[in-house]
């Protein structure tokens, strides 16, 4: 693997920790003298974050409030002494039955404080459970695109310079994804919304709602020459209705 024109094609891989420890090893040496490479490493790299933080679920609003107010009136368990575990139940001492039924008091308390919760916490997880699932399907995609042996990647700013969009495509995988870093705020009841150009007659490729974020493409390259971006109605548009703010070549 010291052919340089074949450790280009090892970006993807190398950002997923994907590569074998000889292959790692000569990508680190080839990387520290390319800068193209370094900027597609960055590129993925911000798109796996985005990935997988997109999976985090936050708590209940004030789920630890109740459960920190909760400590003061439960009281706890003495520690059991060696005469608690070698003497019969039945000669116990009266204090260790009164710490049994401490401990069902406690218990029961804490059955109140997150009782409530229960249902609230049941919607949350499984709607958090089939977001999980969606996001590792995603994820698995992804990651066969980035070690697609043919991946490409191309990042150009935004008309204004104040964002830029990333372009991640294979060929082979017919596949293709999109990074959006700052892009200009988004106004009530409008979205980003990805065109796939196969030679001027553009086609709708995914909707962005915010002006961060990463898409899989759903549909295959289908020959697409270029991806742009434009700002639509936030449930998309057959056709552009606005210039494009980003328009990225797919070569």
């Amino acid at each position: 693997m010291n052919d340089t024109a074949d450790l280009h094609t090892l970006s993807g891989a190398y950002a997923l920790h994907a590569l074998a420890e000889a292959e790692r090893a000569a990508f680190d040496r080839h990387l520290a003298q390319c800068q193209p490479c370094r900027t597609e490493i960055a590129g993925f790299a911000a798109t796996l974050a985005r990935l997988g933080l997109a999976a985090a679920t936050a708590p209940p609003p004030g789920m630890e409030d109740r459960a920190m107010a909760a400590l003061p009136r439960i009281r706890q368990l003495p520690p059991r002494t060696v005469a608690d575990r070698l003497l019969p139940q039945r000669v116990r001492s009266r204090p260790g039955r009164t710490a049994a039924r401490l401990a069902l008091a406690a218990c029961l308390a804490l059955t109140a404080v997150f009782g409530g919760l229960a249902v609230h916490q049941h919607d949350q997880a499984q709607r958090a459970e089939s977001r999980t699932t969606q996001l590792r399907t995603e994820l698995a995609e992804f990651g066969a695109l980035l070690t697609a042996p043919d991946v490409r990647s191309a990042t150009v700013p935004t008309g204004d310079g104040s964002g830029s969009g990333t372009a991640v495509w294979s060929r082979q995988r017919d596949r293709a994804a999109f990074l959006a870093t700052d892009l200009p705020p988004l106004p009530a009841g409008r979205a980003w919304e990805l065109w796939l150009d196969n030679g001027g007659a553009p086609r709708p490729a995914g909707l962005l709602h915010t002006s961060d974020g990463t898409l899989l493409l759903p549909g295959g390259l289908d020959g697409a020459r270029a991806l742009a971006l434009s700002q639509e109605p936030a449930t998309g548009s057959p056709q552009p209705t606005t210039d494009p703010v980003l328009l990225l070549p797919l070569t």
